[in-house]
C-alpha cells in the first residue's frame, strides 16, 4: 500500500490482479485498475501524485493516470515477474526489480527502457532511488545490497554482511545512510557512500520490510512473527569519560 503525496488517497496492490485507490476521508473505493494478468506485487505514486506505477508477477510494470485510472503504458522487459517498482524524485524515471536478477530503469514519460543493471546472483526483491535521484539501491536473494549510479548503471558498492536473503532496502531521508532488512532476523544500517556497516539491529524473526521516519531518527521493521518494531537509527554513543583532573 502507498499513500498519495497529498495524503488524501491510498493505493493498494492485490493478488486479485488489481490496484485499488481509496478515499482516505470516506474509506470508499474510488478506482479499480484492471489490466495485469497475475498478482500485483508493488504500487507507487509519482512524486506529483498524478500517476501510479504497478509491478506484477505477470512480468510487466504498468503506468496509470492516478485520477482517471486510465492505463498509460505497459513496460515489458523482464522475462520473470516484477517484485518492486520505484519512481525517481522528479518522476521522470522508474526502476523495477525482478527475480530475473536484474534491475531495469525506464523513461516514465515514453515507456522506453534505458538501463539494465546486472550483478546480482539471485532474485532482486527491492529497489529504491536515493533522495537526490543520483543512485539506486537494490536488495537481493544473494544476501547483498548493491548501490548503482542511476545515470550510467555502473555498480558503485556491494554491501556484504547479511547471512540470508535481503528483502527490503531504503535510503535515509538525507541519502547518507541505507537500511536493509533480511531473513537473517537483522536490520542493518550502512553508510551509503563508503558502504561501511554502521549498526546491526537483531530482531526475533525474519524481517520483511523496513521504513525510515521522515526525520531519519527512527526505523520501523515488519517481521514474520507478525510484529512491527521501532528502533533508533543512531549508533549508540559510548558514555562520556569524566573530565580529567589536573594538578
Amino acid at each position: 500500500m502507498v499513500f498519495s503525496p497529498d495524503g488524501k488517497r491510498l493505493a493498494s496492490a492485490s493478488e486479485d490482479k488489481t490496484v485499488k485507490v481509496w478515499d482516505i476521508s470516506t474509506g470508499l473505493e474510488t478506482l479499480a485498475l484492471k489490466g495485469h494478468s497475475d498478482k500485483v506485487t508493488s504500487v507507487v505514486y509519482s512524486p506529483d501524485g498524478q500517476r501510479l506505477a504497478s509491478a506484477s508477477w505477470d512480468g510487466t510494470v504498468k503506468l496509470w493516470d492516478a485520477m482517471s485510472g486510465k492505463e498509460m503504458f505497459t513496460l515489458e522487459g523482464h522475462p520473470a515477474g516484477v517484485m518492486s517498482v520505484a519512481f525517481n524524485p522528479d518522476g521522470k524515471r522508474l526502476a523495477s526489480a525482478s527475480p530475473d536478477q536484474t534491475v531495469q530503469v525506464w523513461d516514465a514519460t515514453s515507456g522506453r527502457m534505458t538501463l539494465t543493471l546486472k550483478g546480482h546472483t539471485g532474485h532482486v526483491y527491492s529497489v529504491v532511488f536515493s533522495p537526490d535521484g543520483k543512485r539506486l539501491a537494490s536488495a537481493s536473494e544473494d544476501k547483498t545490497v548493491k548501490v548503482w549510479d542511476a545515470t550510467s548503471g555502473q555498480e558503485m558498492l556491494t554491501l556484504h554482511g547479511h547471512t540470508k536473503q535481503v528483502g527490503s532496502v531504503i535510503f535515509s531521508p538525507d541519502g547518507k545512510r541505507l537500511v536493509s532488512a533480511s531473513y537473517d532476523k537483522t536490520v542493518k544500517v550502512w553508510d551509503a557512500v563508503s558502504g561501511q556497516e554502521i549498526l546491526s539491529l537483531k530482531g526475533r524473526a525474519p524481517v520483511w520490510s523496513v521504513a525510515f521516519s521522515t526525520d531519519g531518527q527512527r526505523l520501523a521493521s515488519a517481521s514474520a512473527d507478525e510484529t512491527v518494531m521501532v528502533w533508533s537509527a543512531q549508533p549508540r554513543q559510548p558514555a562520556s569519560a569524566p573530565d580529567a583532573k589536573t594538578r
